[in-house]
């Protein structure tokens, strides 16, 4: 589980074929610290496993499915990726719970500067913008943002200068791919809600919450 809070930058250094997959190290520009072969490390958005680590670098490899789903597909020696570790229980909370499973990829559509922030609009599939509301939480590249408005081809973001300086949305251009994981409270709530709409089940299979449940239990 990751903040989309991202620690820093790192580079890749080398991608090579694995099966049906890749291996592609990193080096961080910050010290590795602490992390152990195992730990899980979001790459650009993508939860991806430490298979060595060696001082400020380190090796994971990339499955089918992710190369599938991530812009890591395209991923080239040389080119700047975001990393966080995972969330440790008692850290601060600063962004919101992101998973690590990327949802889709979205296109830089346009970058607008408006008074101290950048506003940048992304175009998406539906299938990925059914997600999101005004207000929202969203991760871009692993970043935790706030969707000003959104339709059912695109939102966009503020960028303050913090977040431009640090990561990889600072000097992302127009037309360059990104990676999109949406709100995963949205996912289980529509989960839920076709289960329940799909298969009611047995009369004494428990039912969601409603009015006559209520006044039945004493609320009202």
């Amino acid at each position: 589980m990751f903040t989309g809070i991202i620690e820093g930058l790192g580079t890749i250094s080398a991608v090579r074929p694995s099966g049906q997959g890749r291996r592609m190290h990193v080096e961080a520009d910050f010290e590795l610290a602490g992390t152990r072969i195992g730990d899980s490390i979001a790459v650009s958005g993508a939860c991806l496993t430490a298979v060595t680590v060696t001082g400020r670098g380190f090796s994971v490899d990339v499955s089918p499915e992710t190369l599938h789903m991530t812009t890591l597909s395209k991923a080239a020696v040389g080119e700047r990726v975001n990393l966080e570790r995972a969330l440790r229980l008692g850290d601060r909370l600063d962004g919101h719970l992101v998973s690590g499973h990327v949802d889709g990829r979205g296109v830089i559509a346009r970058r607008e500067t408006l008074g101290n922030v950048i506003l940048v609009t992304i175009n998406i599939d539906e299938e990925l913008s059914r997600y999101m509301i005004r207000k929202g939480s969203v991760a871009v590249d692993g970043v935790s943002l706030t969707i000003n408005r959104c339709d059912k081809s695109s939102f966009a973001v503020s960028i303050i200068p913090q977040t431009a300086r640090i990561t990889t949305i600072g000097f992302k251009k127009v037309g360059q791919p990104v990676n999109i994981e949406t709100d995963m409270i949205g996912k289980y709530v529509e989960r839920f809600v076709a289960l329940k709409d799909a298969d009611p089940g047995p009369v004494s299979r428990p039912q969601g919450i409603d009015m006559d449940l209520l006044v039945r239990t004493g609320f009202l």
